[in-house]
């Protein structure tokens, strides 16, 4: 190569300035895995991809956006005071909060976003070429999230150099997609954190490795105009109309606070029971509340949905969404869902609990009945069906229950009869509405 006049590149990559390779920063600890080897200790465990942590440290937890501190930080070698990007570590925490696989530990004041649209660009690594309107599953960090191609803005021509408008992408292509994600996911760009900024996409029938991609933006402010939050909705120029009546009148009102009593619990625990008897315990004492019951949100609202996880996910956003609006309008709102999975209860809590007027309207209840009793209860005979296979994705059988951790109210059912279980529903809500 007559026209080169530089040096070796063996002796210049030998000599490359990697100082910037490592972000200490933005801390960011994608939860690996919960771990609990008895009753007196419960840490998290995972690789710190970025940034700093310190005993004492405030942390958030994403998407939920609970907060705690950091009690201890604990490696191989023994307990240290603070750890970095790129130890391994089991972090506890000072307060019990609920905290699953694919949650995103930060510092309050240093975020990633959370959203549920971006851009990226994708390399596409299969044989069947990518298209708009398919949905895929992408893995984020410890995140695996279902996603749904919106558009493929623009195809990269390596030879030319330039983009090419193209509405899919075939084998080696490269080019800038934009995602809309089924529930939101805690990301970065991937210029300021290539850990949380880049994803691979699964075939969710095959489990083939589709693509690679780097996130570069949240979705253009253009595509995304009137948009009320984070909830990513696809409709655009829409805004969120405020009611000319304040949440202080409306309570006054009703003389009551709005709440939601989400009761969540394996098929048979006695959900619907609980929520029937406290309804109209609540009607009888003047309040006005409203059952939202899982089999009828299915005769309905949910009639599209089916059992696997991934619509299980939307089933629950849809209900809060609703008890959001319902505690809106001032109501006492009683779910009585499985809602099986303590990520899609956070996701939950974060939608009913997103008015800043009143934060704290979400009431975890756990109606704690072991699988045995459950059995013994179920009229429909659902789960012997489940166990002979012909039903799929049963909780309890099939599919798991992950109980809540960190409930604000648990009914052991056994030991309490229905009257008993509405007595403590009903403490709750007055020693609520008194604070």
């Amino acid at each position: 190569m007559p026209w080169y006049r530089g040096g070796p590149l063996l002796a210049y990559l030998e000599n490359v300035e990697l100082s910037t390779d490592r972000n200490l920063i933005d801390f960011r600890f994608p939860v690996q895995y919960v771990m609990r080897p008895n009753l007196n200790f419960r840490g998290f465990a995972g690789t710190i991809t970025s940034g700093v942590v310190r005993q004492g440290d405030e942390i958030m937890v994403l998407p939920s956006g609970r907060r705690t501190r950091i009690k201890s930080i604990v490696t191989f070698e023994g307990e240290r005071k603070e750890a970095f990007a790129p130890m391994s570590v089991v972090l506890t925490t000072e307060t019990e909060v609920d905290i699953s696989r694919g949650d995103i530990l930060c510092h309050p004041n240093n975020q990633p976003n959370v959203d549920s649209e971006f851009d990226a660009m994708v390399v596409w690594m299969h044989e069947t070429p990518l298209e708009a309107n398919r949905s895929y599953l992408l893995k984020c960090a410890k995140q695996t999230i279902p996603v749904t191609i919106d558009q493929v803005r623009y195809r990269f021509d390596i030879n030319q150099l330039n983009r090419e408008l193209s509405p899919e992408l075939e084998m080696n292509g490269i080019g800038r997609v934009g995602f809309v994600a089924h529930r939101p996911m805690a990301f970065d760009i991937y210029r300021r954190n290539r850990h949380t900024g880049s994803f691979i996409l699964i075939d969710p029938v095959s489990n083939a490795t589709m693509a690679a991609g780097m996130i570069l933006e949240q979705r253009p402010a253009s595509s995304r105009e009137g948009v009320r939050g984070n909830e990513g909705s696809r409709s655009k120029h829409i805004t969120w109309e405020s009611s000319l009546v304040s949440p202080e009148e409306r309570r006054g009102l009703m003389g009551h606070p709005a709440q939601t009593l989400w009761l969540t619990g394996l098929s048979g625990s006695g959900k619907s029971t609980i929520a029937r008897a406290l309804e109209a315990r609540l009607i009888s004492m003047g309040r006005k509340a409203f059952i939202l019951d899982g089999d009828n949100i299915r005769h309905g609202l949910n009639r599209d949905l089916s059992f696997t996880p991934g619509d299980r996910k939307e089933n629950i956003r849809r209900i809060a969404e609703v008890a959001a609006l319902m505690n809106d309008a001032g109501l006492v709102v009683i779910t009585a869902f499985i809602s099986p999975y303590r990520e899609d209860r956070a996701i939950a809590r974060g939608i009913i609990n997103s008015r800043p007027h009143d934060p704290s309207r979400f009431v975890e209840v756990h109606v704690d009945t072991p699988i045995d009793v459950c059995e013994t209860r179920d009229p429909k005979g659902l789960y012997e069906k489940a166990r002979k296979g012909e039903i799929p994705h049963f909780t309890g059988v099939s599919a798991p229950y992950e109980a809540p951790e960190q409930a604000e109210l648990t009914l052991p059912t056994v030991g309490l009869s229905v009257e008993a279980c509405v007595d403590k529903l009903v403490a709750y809500l007055e020693n609520s509405a008194r604070s």
